[in-house]
């Protein structure tokens, strides 16, 4: 039997155990070609071997199938990959792990920032080691002098301990001496080629008439650099001038730029490239592990060119995927444009993806931390949904947030004869499953504030014959007997919606239908047994009192501000407090101001 047959044969066996002794050609087919490449240009070959093997097997009992099977190692079920989660360990760890968060100071963190600053501060827990942050200020024009201080601000709301810290515009004389090493080492070179020249020979893969020059003429020209102008002259490290990427072959790693560093000022102009200020001081600093995004793939292998010329031990480079989150641009530089247009009210906006912005929200950090590190650091692209980041962040705070009523859209409501005597403070616990933390007071004297939406949504209709209430049996008589003390006569329909409020009493709202109606509800009336209010379907809803209550404003996602009245009982809140407003969901306290508190709306 040949190799061909006897896989066919195999296959055959396969299918039919598992398909009660009949095994089907076009899954036998499949099965060889999706796994054994080697035989897909004999596809004619193995359609017509198929044939006689599958009558072959098909043509047994049963037991002899499965026996035959056995022989052959039996039915082994295909394992299926699991994706693995979570915090992988560290390869090659030696000794003392070293890590770095080296971000550029363009503007705050975002939620893509969080990833490498939560994923380092975990693996520096975990072995015990060292977390450098490096801020990479090279590029003077790209640096907001705000941002040194807002990522200090992000890094420890993160919860994320520095050991180190140091600022690449302070180290600017380090890179100009290993600069001048790689001169005399004759491994860089200073080049004055006009850029679309150079680019057109690098793509060539030809060498420019620079690169020949002498390590004296190099250095030469290095020391008398400071006097040219912006874009006269680079210093380039010697690579594979026939690389196959490009980007790689001779790579400039020292530019002119003529621009005030916020900083420094212009005590310096000349001003070194990410991948050389990086290779130095990785190494200077012991880096041992360098976790960054796939897309620097290329800038490590341009880095091991100055380590490989130094001598130097190459640290091991980890790459992960790119994360996206939906519906927010995690662009810095896009954000800053909308802030400088208006459309942003700064960099804590809501609809923005900042560490400050996600923190003015609510969010916790505890949420955020178990998101990265469920993320990890696969290959594989993310994207990250707001879903996911509720879930996590509601799984803290259902716990954490005490419970408020607030009413958003509100409607006044007197209830009819409400006896003055029936006047009670209501007592709601503060949270229903720690009752230890103790409870809210809320007055209750029959004029109440609930949501419109609630008022006027749901009601359902009495039928009216002959200007006389119909004996429905599917309306309580309660509520009929009610009704018929209206004055319905005018009425072409009469509708009624039973409401529970919550821990005080029903209410049952009446509304006419006809044009000269002087409000779009017409009567209220009351009980208060618990029980009646199940019997009819009533909706239980809360309420905030007339008399007693506070000015609310929550600022939503999409920087809307939604308007209301909560509770007495949040007069007790302070800034930063985070609370569940009932039936509305989770929003932190941003500030009060004249007694009107503003809060930003997490999530439901």
């Amino acid at each position: 039997m040949s190799d061909l047959e006897d896989l066919l044969y195999k296959y055959a066996l396969i299918n039919a155990v598992k398909h009660k002794g009949t095994a089907q050609i076009g899954a036998v087919i499949g099965s060889i070609m999706s796994s054994h490449a080697e035989f897909r240009n004999q596809a004619k070959e193995v359609s017509k071997l198929a044939g006689q093997v599958v009558g072959k097997v098909n043509s047994m009992d049963p037991e002899t199938q499965t026996s035959e099977l056995e022989k052959r190692g039996g039915l082994v079920e295909k394992e299926k990959k699991v994706e693995q989660k979570g915090l992988v360990d560290l390869p090659d760890v030696k000794g003392e792990v070293v890590l770095r968060f080296a971000p550029n100071p363009s503007g705050p963190l975002h939620i893509g920032h969080a990833r490498a600053a939560v994923l380092n501060n975990e693996y520096v827990k975990r072995y015990g080691g060292k977390l450098v942050l490096r801020i990479e200020d090279t590029d003077p024009r790209r640096v907001d002098p705000d941002a040194y201080e807002m990522i200090d601000e992000d890094l420890q709301w993160m919860g994320v301990e520095i050991d180190e810290k140091i600022i690449q515009s302070d180290r600017l004389p380090i890179y100009y001496e290993y600069a001048e090493k790689l001169i005399e080492m004759g491994a860089a070179y200073m080049c004055d080629c006009e850029a679309g020249e150079f680019k057109k020979l690098k793509d060539q893969s030809l060498a420019c008439p620079c690169r020949d020059l002498s390590v004296e003429e190099n250095l030469k020209r290095w020391r008398n650099m400071e006097n040219l102008d912006e874009g006269e002259a680079v210093l380039r490290v010697k690579t594979d001038i026939e690389h196959k990427n490009p980007a790689i072959r001779d790579y400039a790693i020292m530019r002119i730029v003529d621009a005030e560093h916020p900083r420094i000022g212009r005590k310096y102009k000349i001003y070194p490239m990410m991948n050389f200020s990086v290779a130095v001081d990785d190494h200077l600093c012991g880096i041992t592990h360098v976790l960054r995004g796939k897309d620097h793939l290329a800038n490590s292998e341009k880095q091991k060119y100055l380590y490989n010329y130094f001598g130097w031990d190459i640290p091991v480079f980890i790459h992960y995927g790119r994360l996206k989150m939906e519906d927010i641009a995690l662009s810095t530089s896009k954000a800053r444009a909308g802030i400088d247009e208006g459309i942003y009210s700064g960099w804590n906006d809501p609809r923005l993806g900042t560490i400050r912005a996600i923190a003015k929200r609510g969010i916790m950090k505890e949420a955020i931390q178990e998101l990265m590190n469920e993320i990890g650091v696969k290959m594989a692209d993310s994207v990250v949904s707001w879903k996911k980041i509720y879930g996590l962040n509601r799984a803290i705070l259902e716990e954490a947030a005490n419970r408020y009523f607030f009413v958003w859209n509100p409607e006044e409501v007197i209830i009819d004869d409400f006896p003055q005597e029936n006047k009670e403070i209501v007592k709601r616990p503060l949270h229903p499953d720690f009752l230890d933390r103790g409870y809210r007071e809320i007055p209750f004297n029959g004029e109440v504030y609930l949501v419109k939406e609630d008022l006027y949504e749901g009601f359902k209709e009495i039928p009216i014959v002959d200007d006389h209430i119909v004996e429905d049996t599917q309306i309580d008589s309660d509520i009929l007997e009610f009704a018929k003390e209206l004055e319905y006569e005018l009425a072409d329909k009469l509708f009624y919606k039973a409401i529970r409020l919550m821990d005080a009493l029903n209410i049952i709202i009446f509304r006419l239908d006809y044009a000269d109606a002087e409000k779009d509800y017409i009567g209220v009336v009351y009980n208060s047994n618990f029980e009646d209010a199940k019997k009819v379907g009533a909706q239980f809803i809360h309420w905030i009192p007339a008399e007693y209550n506070l000015k609310v404003e929550v600022v939503m996602p999409d920087a809307s501000v939604t308007a209301g009245l909560a509770e007495p009982s949040c007069k007790d809140l302070k800034v930063n407090d985070i609370v569940q407003f009932e039936r509305f969901g989770f929003a932190r306290l941003d500030e009060i101001v004249d007694g009107k508190l503003r809060f930003y709306f997490a999530h439901k």
